[in-house]
Protein backbone atom coordinates (compact mmCIF):
# COMPACT_ATOMS: atom_id res chain seq x y z
CA UNK A 1 0.00 0.00 0.00
CA UNK A 2 2.99 2.80 0.53
CA UNK A 3 6.21 2.66 -1.55
CA UNK A 4 8.74 4.23 0.31
CA UNK A 5 12.21 5.14 -1.18
CA UNK A 6 14.66 7.96 -0.86
CA UNK A 7 16.61 10.17 -3.75
CA UNK A 8 19.92 11.88 -2.37
CA UNK A 9 17.89 12.55 0.92
CA UNK A 10 14.71 13.38 -0.60
CA UNK A 11 12.10 10.40 0.78
CA UNK A 12 9.69 9.69 -1.81
CA UNK A 13 6.39 8.14 0.22
CA UNK A 14 3.98 6.73 -2.82
CA UNK A 15 0.50 6.15 -2.06
CA UNK A 16 -0.57 2.48 -3.80
CA UNK A 17 -3.71 1.11 -2.61
CA UNK A 18 -6.42 0.90 -5.71
CA UNK A 19 -7.93 2.03 -7.92
CA UNK A 20 -8.37 5.28 -5.93
CA UNK A 21 -6.32 5.31 -2.89
CA UNK A 22 -9.13 5.58 -0.46
CA UNK A 23 -8.10 6.02 3.43
CA UNK A 24 -8.64 3.18 5.76
CA UNK A 25 -6.89 1.89 8.53
CA UNK A 26 -4.87 0.04 7.31
CA UNK A 27 -3.85 2.38 4.63
CA UNK A 28 -3.07 5.58 7.32
CA UNK A 29 -1.36 3.37 9.54
CA UNK A 30 0.96 2.74 6.41
CA UNK A 31 1.40 6.05 5.96
CA UNK A 32 2.09 6.57 9.47
CA UNK A 33 4.65 3.62 9.74
CA UNK A 34 6.18 5.71 6.66
CA UNK A 35 6.39 8.88 8.44
CA UNK A 36 8.60 7.18 11.12
CA UNK A 37 10.98 5.73 8.35
CA UNK A 38 11.62 9.21 7.22
CA UNK A 39 12.16 10.61 10.35
CA UNK A 40 14.38 7.86 11.52
CA UNK A 41 16.14 8.13 8.24
CA UNK A 42 17.00 11.95 8.66
CA UNK A 43 15.53 12.90 5.35
CA UNK A 44 15.83 16.27 4.41
CA UNK A 45 12.33 16.91 3.06
CA UNK A 46 9.75 14.41 1.66
CA UNK A 47 7.49 14.17 -1.29
CA UNK A 48 4.07 12.69 -0.98
CA UNK A 49 2.14 11.03 -4.33
CA UNK A 50 -0.53 8.79 -5.36
CA UNK A 51 -0.55 6.15 -8.14
CA UNK A 52 -2.74 5.53 -10.95
CA UNK A 53 -5.31 7.98 -11.66
CA UNK A 54 -5.73 9.68 -7.92
CA UNK A 55 -3.35 10.72 -5.38
CA UNK A 56 -6.33 10.23 -2.07
CA UNK A 57 -10.07 10.23 -2.79
CA UNK A 58 -10.12 10.32 0.84
CA UNK A 59 -12.16 8.52 3.24
CA UNK A 60 -13.31 4.98 1.84
CA UNK A 61 -16.98 5.12 1.77
CA UNK A 62 -18.23 1.63 0.34
CA UNK A 63 -16.22 0.43 3.82
CA UNK A 64 -18.46 3.00 5.86
CA UNK A 65 -21.30 2.27 4.20
CA UNK A 66 -20.87 -2.27 4.74
CA UNK A 67 -19.20 -1.25 8.24
CA UNK A 68 -20.69 1.53 9.66
CA UNK A 69 -19.55 2.16 13.18
CA UNK A 70 -16.48 -0.38 12.98
CA UNK A 71 -15.23 1.46 10.26
CA UNK A 72 -15.04 4.73 11.53
CA UNK A 73 -13.69 3.17 15.09
CA UNK A 74 -10.65 1.68 13.52
CA UNK A 75 -9.85 4.83 11.31
CA UNK A 76 -10.13 7.41 13.57
CA UNK A 77 -7.21 7.51 15.55
CA UNK A 78 -5.18 6.58 12.45
CA UNK A 79 -6.91 9.40 10.58
CA UNK A 80 -5.77 12.12 13.40
CA UNK A 81 -2.45 10.75 13.60
CA UNK A 82 -1.77 10.88 10.14
CA UNK A 83 -3.07 14.68 9.83
CA UNK A 84 -1.37 15.42 12.78
CA UNK A 85 2.35 13.79 12.14
CA UNK A 86 1.91 15.33 7.98
CA UNK A 87 1.03 18.90 9.36
CA UNK A 88 3.94 19.08 12.16
CA UNK A 89 6.87 17.30 10.30
CA UNK A 90 9.71 19.10 10.78
CA UNK A 91 11.50 18.70 7.12
CA UNK A 92 9.66 20.33 4.15
CA UNK A 93 6.70 18.35 2.71
CA UNK A 94 5.97 18.66 -0.73
CA UNK A 95 2.49 17.49 -2.27
CA UNK A 96 3.08 15.86 -6.05
CA UNK A 97 -0.89 15.32 -6.83
CA UNK A 98 -0.93 12.94 -9.77
CA UNK A 99 -4.71 12.68 -10.02
CA UNK A 100 -7.87 13.28 -8.05
CA UNK A 101 -7.33 14.55 -4.64
CA UNK A 102 -10.77 14.83 -2.46
CA UNK A 103 -11.79 15.23 1.00
CA UNK A 104 -9.43 13.59 3.71
CA UNK A 105 -6.67 12.45 0.61
CA UNK A 106 -6.86 16.79 -0.43
CA UNK A 107 -6.43 17.66 3.42
CA UNK A 108 -3.04 15.15 3.34
CA UNK A 109 -2.19 17.77 0.31
CA UNK A 110 -2.67 20.78 2.19
CA UNK A 111 -0.76 19.85 5.33
CA UNK A 112 2.13 19.79 3.15
CA UNK A 113 4.39 22.74 2.28
CA UNK A 114 3.65 23.17 -1.36
CA UNK A 115 1.43 21.46 -3.59
CA UNK A 116 2.41 20.75 -7.47
CA UNK A 117 -0.27 18.86 -9.47
CA UNK A 118 -0.22 17.36 -12.83
CA UNK A 119 -2.28 18.90 -15.48
CA UNK A 120 -5.41 17.45 -16.68
CA UNK A 121 -9.53 16.89 -15.75
CA UNK A 122 -8.70 15.25 -12.27
CA UNK A 123 -10.70 17.03 -9.33
CA UNK A 124 -9.66 18.78 -6.28
CA UNK A 125 -11.29 20.42 -3.39
CA UNK A 126 -13.73 19.20 0.01
CA UNK A 127 -17.08 17.93 -0.47
CA UNK A 128 -17.53 16.51 3.03
CA UNK A 129 -20.47 18.60 4.00
CA UNK A 130 -22.06 17.85 0.25
CA UNK A 131 -21.06 13.93 1.25
CA UNK A 132 -23.30 14.56 4.76
CA UNK A 133 -19.81 14.29 7.23
CA UNK A 134 -18.28 16.57 9.24
CA UNK A 135 -14.56 17.31 9.42
CA UNK A 136 -11.89 16.26 12.12
CA UNK A 137 -10.64 18.69 14.41
CA UNK A 138 -7.51 18.16 12.66
CA UNK A 139 -8.39 18.11 9.57
CA UNK A 140 -10.51 21.56 9.65
CA UNK A 141 -7.59 23.47 11.48
CA UNK A 142 -5.34 21.77 8.18
CA UNK A 143 -7.68 23.63 6.29
CA UNK A 144 -8.17 26.53 7.99
CA UNK A 145 -4.34 27.38 8.28
CA UNK A 146 -4.34 27.03 4.21
CA UNK A 147 -7.31 28.31 2.84
CA UNK A 148 -7.52 31.91 2.31
CA UNK A 149 -10.45 33.42 4.02
CA UNK A 150 -12.12 34.69 0.93
CA UNK A 151 -12.38 31.11 -0.23
CA UNK A 152 -12.66 28.88 3.12
CA UNK A 153 -16.43 29.10 3.88
CA UNK A 154 -18.09 29.70 0.28
CA UNK A 155 -15.00 26.18 -0.49
CA UNK A 156 -16.85 24.16 2.40
CA UNK A 157 -20.23 25.11 2.42
CA UNK A 158 -20.70 24.37 -1.51
CA UNK A 159 -18.30 21.21 -1.63
CA UNK A 160 -17.26 22.03 -5.06
CA UNK A 161 -14.52 20.37 -6.70
CA UNK A 162 -11.87 22.53 -9.11
CA UNK A 163 -9.68 21.54 -11.76
CA UNK A 164 -6.12 22.20 -10.96
CA UNK A 165 -5.97 25.76 -12.74
CA UNK A 166 -8.61 26.63 -10.98
CA UNK A 167 -7.10 25.26 -7.35
CA UNK A 168 -4.25 27.41 -8.05
CA UNK A 169 -5.87 30.64 -9.05
CA UNK A 170 -7.58 29.56 -5.44
CA UNK A 171 -4.06 29.27 -3.98
CA UNK A 172 -4.81 25.77 -3.30
CA UNK A 173 -1.83 24.59 -5.04
CA UNK A 174 1.46 26.21 -5.99
CA UNK A 175 2.04 24.62 -9.81
CA UNK A 176 0.59 23.15 -12.43
CA UNK A 177 2.97 21.21 -14.67
CA UNK A 178 2.71 18.27 -17.41
CA UNK A 179 2.16 15.09 -16.14
CA UNK A 180 5.95 13.67 -17.14
CA UNK A 181 7.65 16.32 -15.21
CA UNK A 182 5.11 16.11 -12.20
CA UNK A 183 7.52 14.43 -10.07
CA UNK A 184 11.10 16.53 -11.27
CA UNK A 185 8.74 19.62 -10.40
CA UNK A 186 7.75 18.49 -6.85
CA UNK A 187 11.75 17.06 -6.05
CA UNK A 188 12.96 20.33 -7.19
CA UNK A 189 10.78 22.29 -4.62
CA UNK A 190 11.66 19.60 -2.36
CA UNK A 191 15.97 20.34 -2.55
CA UNK A 192 14.95 23.74 -2.85
CA UNK A 193 13.07 24.23 0.75
CA UNK A 194 15.67 21.19 1.80
CA UNK A 195 18.24 24.32 1.34
CA UNK A 196 17.11 26.43 4.32
CA UNK A 197 19.22 25.51 7.11
CA UNK A 198 17.15 22.69 8.96
CA UNK A 199 16.71 24.13 12.31
CA UNK A 200 15.61 27.69 10.86
CA UNK A 201 12.78 25.83 8.61
CA UNK A 202 11.45 23.93 11.57
CA UNK A 203 11.36 26.24 13.76
CA UNK A 204 9.58 29.34 11.16
CA UNK A 205 7.41 25.98 10.15
CA UNK A 206 6.72 25.71 14.12
CA UNK A 207 5.22 29.21 14.86
CA UNK A 208 3.82 29.45 11.81
CA UNK A 209 1.48 26.17 12.15
CA UNK A 210 1.05 25.90 16.38
CA UNK A 211 -1.87 27.77 16.91
CA UNK A 212 -4.00 25.91 14.52
CA UNK A 213 -2.55 22.56 15.93
CA UNK A 214 -3.26 24.01 19.54
CA UNK A 215 -6.87 24.55 18.66
CA UNK A 216 -6.82 20.89 17.61
CA UNK A 217 -5.44 19.34 20.27
CA UNK A 218 -8.34 21.39 22.14
CA UNK A 219 -11.43 20.12 20.30
CA UNK A 220 -11.88 16.79 21.38
CA UNK A 221 -15.57 17.21 22.66
CA UNK A 222 -16.22 18.28 18.99
CA UNK A 223 -14.60 15.68 17.41
CA UNK A 224 -16.39 12.96 19.97
CA UNK A 225 -19.84 14.60 18.51
CA UNK A 226 -18.28 14.14 14.79
CA UNK A 227 -17.57 10.56 14.95
CA UNK A 228 -20.61 9.80 16.12
CA UNK A 229 -22.38 11.43 13.49
CA UNK A 230 -20.07 9.46 11.14
CA UNK A 231 -21.01 6.40 12.62
CA UNK A 232 -24.86 7.43 12.88
CA UNK A 233 -27.63 5.84 10.52
CA UNK A 234 -28.83 9.46 8.94
CA UNK A 235 -24.99 9.80 7.77
CA UNK A 236 -24.69 6.59 6.45
CA UNK A 237 -28.25 7.40 4.51
CA UNK A 238 -26.51 10.73 3.17
CA UNK A 239 -23.35 8.85 1.94
CA UNK A 240 -25.33 6.54 0.71
CA UNK A 241 -27.17 9.03 -1.73
CA UNK A 242 -24.03 10.74 -2.54
CA UNK A 243 -23.01 7.62 -3.95
CA UNK A 244 -25.54 7.13 -5.81
CA UNK A 245 -25.17 10.67 -7.78
CA UNK A 246 -22.02 10.60 -8.16
CA UNK A 247 -21.46 6.75 -8.96
CA UNK A 248 -24.58 5.48 -9.93
CA UNK A 249 -25.76 4.90 -12.93
CA UNK A 250 -28.59 7.50 -12.98
CA UNK A 251 -27.14 10.22 -11.63
CA UNK A 252 -28.60 13.24 -11.66
CA UNK A 253 -25.58 15.51 -11.11
CA UNK A 254 -21.97 16.07 -11.60
CA UNK A 255 -19.86 15.01 -8.86
CA UNK A 256 -17.91 18.48 -8.43
CA UNK A 257 -21.64 20.68 -8.32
Amino acid sequence: MIDLSFDEGIAILRIERGPVNALDAELLAGIAGALDEIEAASARAAVVTGSGAAFSAGADLIRLLDEGAAYVEAARPYASLVFRRMFLMPIPMIAAINGHAIAGGFVLALACDHRVSAAGNHRIGLPELRVGVPFPMWALEIVRFTVSPPHLQRMLYSGRLADPDEAMTMGLIDDVVAPEALMEAALRAARRLAAIPPATFALTKSALREPFAERARGGEARDEEGMRIWASEEARAAVQRFIERTLGGGRTERPDA
